[in-house]
């Protein structure tokens, strides 16, 4: 997995597989590794927010959960469950608050609010989910 911060220039994240486990910041202007966050699972996909400096990186074996995280902190500000397959695909909503991911082993898509500004803070402060015939979209905001 790859993505370059649109916040820093020459910032590059990269995910690791199974053996790896980490998410690795890259300063290419200098060629040297910033720095190594352990996730404790495989990192199929990163995608920075172009809003806020945040990153989402989605995790198959053993976890199948989608991150949002703080940079450059790392601190995590959620962590999603709703995949029972690891989640292979990642693609920014077009409003730019938003992910999509999908799943090929559960065969589902699914939406999410994650970036600031893209929804109602649920009452009890974690996840909240919109009920309705067509929504999908899962909120943590």
């Amino acid at each position: 997995a790859l993505a370059w911060s649109p916040h820093q220039r020459g910032l590059l994240a990269s995910g690791g597989g199974t053996a790896c486990k980490c998410i690795r910041f890259w300063s290419i202007s200098r060629g040297t590794l910033i720095s190594c966050m352990p996730t404790g699972s495989q990192v199929c996909n990163l995608l920075w927010s172009k809003s806020v400096n945040e990153l989402v990186s989605t995790h198959g074996y053993s976890s199948n959960e989608i991150v949002l995280w703080k940079y450059p902190s790392m601190t995590r500000v959620a962590t999603l469950f709703g995949h029972t397959a690891r989640p292979l695909y990642l693609a920014p909503v077009a409003d730019g608050q938003g992910i999509i991911t999908g799943a090929g082993g559960d065969e589902t898509i699914r939406f999410w609010n994650v970036f600031p500004g893209a929804a109602r803070k649920s009452g009890g402060g974690g996840l909240e989910r919109r009920e309705g015939p067509a929504s999908l979209a899962q909120t943590i905001r």
